[in-house]
């Protein structure tokens, strides 16, 4: 089965169809990318916008789900920023903070974890006893 995102015209991922892989297939028997968009173009309407994207994230950057943008220029599924002040990596991919997270730490006892508190741009630890 072949997965493809419907893009609306800010590349914007509306919704995610799974298509036979014999819909696909072309005349030399290879996946065809194209093949897959004519399919759901026909079902779908012509108007309609697609992207083949992988289920397990093998290519695309990640699987594109509902709210992901598909940027042309990486060729890649991006979610969305978990929080305004955090920038894309564009060699990652990956959102990242303006500040490093720091490591969480695990003894014996306790296990701190830190979350990111966007009014105030810094990490709160939180501290669970084991």
């Amino acid at each position: 089965m072949a997965h493809f995102a419907e893009l609306d015209s800010n590349n914007i991922v509306k919704r995610t169809l799974v298509v036979s892989n014999f819909d696909i297939i072309d005349e030399n028997g290879n996946e065809s990318e194209e093949k897959g968009i004519l399919f759901l173009q026909k079902l779908c309407g012509e108007n309609t916008r697609w992207k083949q994207t992988s289920y397990n994230g093998s290519f695309r950057n990640q699987y594109g789900s509902t709210g992901d943008t598909y940027r042309e220029d990486l060729d890649a599924f991006i979610s969305p920023s978990p929080y305004p002040s955090w920038t894309l990596n564009e060699n990652t991919l990956k959102w990242n903070p303006p500040i490093p997270k720091p490591d969480d730490i695990v003894t014996e006892h306790m296990i701190t974890t830190y979350l990111w508190d966007e009014n105030n741009q810094e990490w709160i630890a939180e501290t669970e006893n084991i």
